[in-house]
């Protein structure tokens, strides 16, 4: 992967990261700020998206905005705040979502309902918004959070397996829909990762299974033929490589960030 120029490769970009207060979100934040970029994140979490703030360098100039990105009208107050800000956007990193587990026959209609909108429809509301910046500024990236749920399937997670599926084919969608523009559009899809949202994962095991921790650690680590839970900071690396120059010609793809897992 070719190396990113951590000086400034994106100097004068303003980056918008959605769930950009913990986690790997946070982990993407931090990169794009060490590359240069300015900074804002949107979150559910404003205490905690502030906490993340004031951790970024000042060169980010960050700020954080409180923000449902499943409400169409909060999206559009949060990106005029954006604007207000640091200008139009012109890296989109499309990282909030929840993963809710439940086997086929208990998944209620709120539970589907809310997996779609928080991991799909929100990513395309913003992503809807963002692309009339960067048309009009001429350059753009768009990254899509979605995880190797998008390219294979996982039992007990239908609803959060269906709405990634979904950000795999808006990626592509948008990918040749943008093709003609200097807006690329991916996805990084991360195995089972290193945060609280996968500590909450192991917990749920435990109280629903009767497992150990180790033994429900494991459950999801088998997964990785590495052996082991994808970093944060790892995602953000290959962020990173598609938000830059060195990745103009790179549109469409799903990169799997997963140990082996997806090939």
């Amino acid at each position: 992967m070719p190396e990113i120029d951590s000086a400034g490769g994106l100097s004068g970009r303003h980056a918008l990261v959605t769930g950009g207060s913990r986690g790997i979100g946070a982990a993407i934040a931090s990169r794009l700020a060490a590359d240069g970029a300015r900074l804002t994140l949107l979150s559910r979490d404003f205490v905690r998206a502030t906490e993340t703030v004031a951790r970024l360098p000042k060169s980010a100039h960050a700020h954080a905005i409180a923000c449902d990105i499943t409400d169409p009208a909060a999206i559009a107050d949060a990106f005029a705040d954006a604007r207000a800000q640091h200008g139009a956007v012109d890296i989109l990193i499309n990282n909030a979502g929840q993963a809710a587990s439940a086997p086929l026959r208990r998944t209620s209609d709120e539970l589907w309902h809310r997996m779609l909108a928080v991991n799909l429809t929100g990513t395309f509301l913003c992503a809807r918004t963002a692309v009339a910046d960067m048309l009009t500024s001429g350059r753009g990236r768009v990254v899509n959070i979605a995880s190797t749920a998008g390219l294979r399937g996982y039992p007990y997670v239908i609803a959060y397996t269906a709405a990634k599926h979904g950000v795999i084919g808006l990626t592509r969608a948008m990918a040749l829909e943008l093709a003609g523009t200097p807006i690329t559009v991916n996805a990084v899809c991360p195995g089972f990762t290193d945060t609280e949202l996968f500590q909450e994962s192991v917990t749920h095991v435990i109280d629903s299974t009767g497992r150990g921790a180790e033994e429900a650690r494991a459950a999801f680590v088998r997964h990785n033929p590495q052996g082991r839970l994808i970093e944060p900071a790892e995602v953000a690396d290959t962020v990173a490589w598609l938000c830059s120059d060195a990745a103009a010609s790179i549109t469409g793809q799903s990169i799997s960030v997963s140990g082996g897992e997806v090939m």
